[in-house]
């Protein structure tokens, strides 16, 4: 089986360096880490960067793994992850996502989603972000939790075509869209999941709403002690416990 990981905003590939050294090391090698356009990747010409468009780039992407599929999401990954599950529910073997809290019906996007959703405060938002220089990106995201370099290696990427990439996404996330990719999600019924609820991880909802949304899906839960939004880079090794422990059910 091919493990496939999907990471979000903002963020390349390289979120998922050291679970993969982590995984490699236990004999895990046969991974592909799948790069949204603008977050990693350049944006294909044509490509409105929305919420629907991304999951029809992760159906082909998918389509194109030979062999069966364990998936992993990651912020709007995860997103990404929901919304092929919602649409085709059986395509993959099994799947593992956190921020499930994004499909609650009473799920309110965070204060900086908010921000980018605002036409005018949102261009200004993602225009500061491309202008910090290396360090200061590396100080502001490194301290939330995605490490000095991860933030360097993600920093690379961050320009124009991501600060579209993330006002187009999530303008085309706002309410009530989330809340009908949940109630689609929830009639779709994927098997075989597991929602990742990482302790000190806020930005989408409490753990109750990722626990609900688990619990209508039939999904495991595992809950990730003392690790924030990028779990996988603050404790990878707890991280590849609870995947390898999830693949081998």
């Amino acid at each position: 089986m091919t493990k496939v990981f999907v990471h979000g905003n903002p963020e390349t590939e390289a979120i998922w360096d050291d679970l993969l050294g982590e995984l490699a090391r236990r004999g895990i090698t046969d991974t592909v880490t799948l790069v949204p356009p603008g977050f990693g990747a350049p944006v294909p010409a044509g490509f409105g960067a929305t919420q629907s468009e991304y999951r029809d780039w992760l159906l082909a992407e998918l389509r194109a793994v030979p062999g069966e599929i364990d998936l992993v999401g990651h912020d709007w990954g995860a997103g990404h992850v929901y919304g092929v599950l919602a649409a085709e529910p059986g395509i993959v073997r099994s799947w593992a996502a956190d921020c499930a809290g994004l499909l609650h019906p009473d799920y309110v996007w965070h204060d900086a989603a908010q921000g980018w959703q605002t036409a005018g405060a949102g261009e200004e938002m993602v225009a500061g972000m491309v202008a910090l220089d290396d360090d200061t990106f590396a100080t502001v995201f490194g301290g939330l939790g995605m490490g000095d370099t991860i933030a360097r290696k993600v920093k690379k990427w961050v320009n124009g075509e991501m600060a579209a990439s993330i006002l187009s996404l999530y303008r085309s996330g706002a309410q009530p869209a989330m809340a009908a990719l949940g109630s689609a999600f929830r009639s779709a019924a994927p098997a075989n999941g597991l929602v990742l609820i990482a302790e000190n991880d806020h930005y989408a909802g409490d753990h109750g709403m990722h626990a609900e949304v688990a619990a209508w899906v039939g999904a495991a839960t595992a809950r990730l002690g003392g690790v924030g939004h990028w779990w996988m880079v603050e404790d990878p090794r707890s991280a590849a416990d609870v995947l390898t422990a999830h693949w081998a059910r």
